[in-house]
């Protein structure tokens, strides 16, 4: 269900690297949510890292929500990029499980499948 890899980079490294994997890959990132410092700024403890990248492939996209409208709240994939116990990780939730876990409508399966290779990819070549 996760796909969780370490890395030696520091945690800035890694999202730089992400962000530049996911372009390379003919996706886009379309926001970056800094969770690490939104929780500092309200005032919280948190003395971790985490930006949770929200990426998408407009063409692989539309092919879901053909399919499936529903499946607009499960769209765009998000990777993360965290520190835990002093290492620098990497990961995501697998989108062919969890589409399966959403439709069983056959067609999502290669659509999820094509994407989780993409994105394992993204993640392989930024840690």
């Amino acid at each position: 269900m996760y796909y969780i890899v370490e890395s030696d980079k520091s945690f800035d490294q890694a999202c730089t690297d992400l962000d530049a994997a996911v372009k390379r890959n003919g996706f886009g990132v379309l926001h970056v949510h800094d969770l690490g410092t939104t929780l500092r700024s309200k005032g919280i403890a948190f003395t971790l890292e985490c930006k949770v990248f929200e990426v998408c492939n407009p063409a692989q996209a539309a092919k879901v929500l053909a399919t499936d409208m529903r499946l607009n709240m499960a769209l765009p994939c998000r990777i993360s990029v965290y520190t835990e116990q002093g290492r620098t990780k990497l990961g995501m939730i697998g989108p062919e499980t969890m589409l399966g876990m959403l439709s069983p409508d056959p067609a999502l399966t290669q659509i999820a499948k094509e994407v989780e290779a993409a994105t394992t990819l993204m993640i392989n070549e930024a840690k």
